[in-house]
């Protein structure tokens, strides 16, 4: 019997890997780019280790600097498709103790009562939850950035 899915993480890399995930952006070296959900700021994304692992001190020195290379190319893919000022890269794992990257494209266009504060202050509730209505286009526009030979 194998063994139980301990985390989120687990669970959508185990998605990733068998191709049902339905917000997945794309296999990079070292995992995979994932739509985040909800949308709190549209291009929110996850960088997802494959094999998953506790934290980035869990990886040796070459697994470790490639996950950081990916989460910086995923960020110049959001930053583009976006246009947004800045990234914001967090990796928390005090929920979820599994190894995740959080992207979350930053831009003037945000209300000014929150354009400045870190993103988990603001209202998450209120966030515009994953469809593939919405957000087919997105992913698509990810995708394209993370690998323009595709086009």
């Amino acid at each position: 019997m194998a063994p139980a899915m301990s985390t989120a993480i687990h669970r959508q890399v185990a998605a990733c890997q068998a191709g049902t995930f339905p917000r997945l952006i794309a296999r990079m070296e070292s995992g995979w780019a994932i739509l985040g959900d909800p949308q709190i700021v549209r291009g929110y994304c996850l960088l997802l280790p494959d094999p998953v692992v506790p934290h980035l001190n869990a990886m040796n020195a070459e697994h470790r600097q490639r996950f950081l290379a990916d989460m910086t190319i995923l960020g110049d893919a959001v930053l583009k498709v976006t246009g947004a000022v800045r990234i914001n890269y967090e990796m928390l794992g005090n929920l979820e103790p599994a190894l995740h990257a959080h992207l979350f494209p930053r831009n003037d266009q945000e209300p000014e009562a929150t354009r400045t504060s870190p993103i988990w202050l603001h209202d998450w509730d209120a966030a515009p939850a994953y469809s593939p209505e919405d957000h087919e286009t997105l992913i698509d526009a990810l995708r394209l950035a993370l690998d323009p030979s595709d086009a």
